[in-house]
């Protein structure tokens, strides 16, 4: 798998909060997500969509990824409000909540092709994100991780599926650890990238962050979604390999190399026998230390 963009912590911002918007594009996160589902009001959307879109225009972002999370597409008219409402800004990217079947991709695909060909940008510029939340999202897991070409990422959102479900959310999460292998299981079967629900509790002690956030790195997962400033920090040190970490992958990768060209197979390492599968995670240790800017 090859990381087209990396987005190790994704930071909430509420989208009708310009002033909130412009701190979070200062924050250090590899993407900001400014949302008009659960952090605006009913009343207050229409006034959302314009602060997010005078932002795309406005707020000078850098290299973080500007992107916008959509109501769900079984919203209806506030869904397809909100895409008309912001796309001329050109977002990098759009945020799909509570996504239950490939036609909840499709159909956002279909518009976006449309809005692309209508502006002569270039097609497929604009990504999707798809959250699963809810049970069904679950349950049709690989029909939407197939949906689009478009599709960069599958992230998954442990309060609304247990609210979905009926579940307790417990501090272990022993009640969602089915559905948050799955998210990040589909998520690698199909070559996209798995972010992780956000720690909610974000005056918490930092170590119990730090914790969650390498629970889901060493899941398999590619990020995690941030609710607060001070979050992004920790989360991304723990999604960006260390340096010891990344001399020994390319130790190991380098030796394997010298090994394959002699003709030789398995063979011993600081103590190990190595086989293909630590030369693939080497590798992709390799992969997101370059996705993260580091030469290797």
């Amino acid at each position: 798998m090859t990381l087209q963009r990396v987005r190790r912590a994704m930071l909430f911002m509420p989208g009708d909060d310009r002033r909130k918007i412009e701190k979070g594009a200062s924050a250090g996160a590899d993407s900001i997500i400014m949302d008009l589902e659960d952090a605006v009001t009913l009343a207050n959307k229409p006034a959302a969509r314009a602060a997010v879109a005078a932002a795309l225009r406005e707020v000078d972002f850098g290299t973080v990824e500007r992107t916008v999370r959509l109501n769900p597409v079984s919203s209806g008219a506030l869904c397809m409000l909100d895409l008309e409402g912001t796309v001329d800004g050109r977002p990098d990217a759009y945020v799909l909540p509570k996504v239950e079947s490939a036609a909840d991709i499709s159909h956002i695909d279909s518009w976006m092709t449309a809005a692309e060909q209508q502006r002569g940008w270039p097609p497929g510029e604009i990504r999707l994100i798809a959250i699963i939340e809810t049970a069904m999202g679950i349950v049709r897991l690989a029909e939407i991780a197939a949906a689009s070409r478009r599709l960069d990422a599958l992230a998954f959102g442990a309060e609304d599926l247990a609210g979905d479900m009926g579940a307790v959310r417990t501090q272990n999460g022993h009640e969602s650890q089915y559905a948050r292998s799955a998210v990040v299981l589909h998520a690698k079967a199909f070559g996209l990238q798995a972010l992780d629900t956000p720690f909610i509790n974000f005056k918490a002690d930092e170590t119990l962050l730090v914790a969650d956030a390498r629970c889901a790195m060493e899941m398999g997962y590619t990020g995690k979604f941030a609710i607060h400033p001070r979050q992004v920090n920790p989360i991304q040190q723990v999604f960006t390999p260390t340096a010891e970490q990344i001399d020994r992958a390319r130790r190991l990768v380098t030796e394997f190399d010298a090994r394959e060209a002699a003709g030789e197979g398995v063979f011993a390492f600081e103590g190990k026998m190595i086989d293909m599968p630590m030369i693939r995670a080497a590798r992709w240790v390799l992969e997101r230390a370059r996705a993260a800017g580091i030469r290797v």
